[in-house]
This record gives C-alpha cells, sequence and structure tokens, in this order.
C-alpha cells in the first residue's frame, strides 16, 4: 500500500471504533437546565411535556431551548442535558372537529 492509503485507512479503523458519527457529543458530561416555562402535552397519549430550559453551563450557556421532557416536571426543576444542540419541534395546534383554521 502507498503511504497515503496506509493514513487513510488508519482514519477509517479509527472511525469505527469511536463510533458513529455524532455520537462523541452525547458521551460528554451532562449539562443542568433549568426549567422557566411550560409549553404544553404532546406525544401520542399526552405523556411529554414540552418545556423551555435555560442552559446553565457549557458551551451554550444562558441559551433557552425547547425540550421534550418525559415524567412529572414543574417550573424551577433542573434537569441535565446530554447534549444542547438539538431542540424540539414546535406543537402543531389542534385541530378542532375537522374545522382547519
Amino acid at each position: 500500500m502507498k503511504p497515503i492509503q496506509k493514513s487513510q485507512q488508519q482514519k477509517q479503523d479509527q472511525q469505527k471504533q469511536t463510533g458513529a458519527r455524532g455520537s462523541e457529543k452525547i458521551v460528554g458530561e451532562a449539562v443542568p437546565g433549568l426549567v422557566e416555562e411550560i409549553i404544553g402535552r404532546t406525544g401520542f397519549r399526552g405523556e411529554i411535556t414540552q418545556v423551555k430550559v435555560l442552559v446553565q453551563a457549557g458551551r451554550d450557556k444562558d441559551r433557552v431551548m425547547r425540550r421534550n421532557v418525559k415524567g412529572p416536571v414543574r417550573i424551577g426543576d433542573f434537569l441535565m442535558l446530554r447534549e444542547t444542540e438539538i431542540e424540539a419541534r414546535k406543537i402543531k395546534s389542534k385541530v378542532s372537529k375537522g374545522a382547519y383554521t
């Protein structure tokens, strides 16, 4: 093999050992976030609560983001966020009795 091919092969081997792309972001430490507002319920049966969270530390400190939470949650609670880059989608408004307004 040529030296260039060997270095490319080594990079591919290192990527296989570390896992999928983006997984190293999740492996890092958890970051605390303060629940500021409860937006609403979502999920197939309403078991998920969407909240606005103020990130307290880390790279995205002082950023307010929307997150989905499973389980009981109140304003003032702290969530330990494994990652702070992905934000939840907005809850769509409910359609009432077939009227699309």
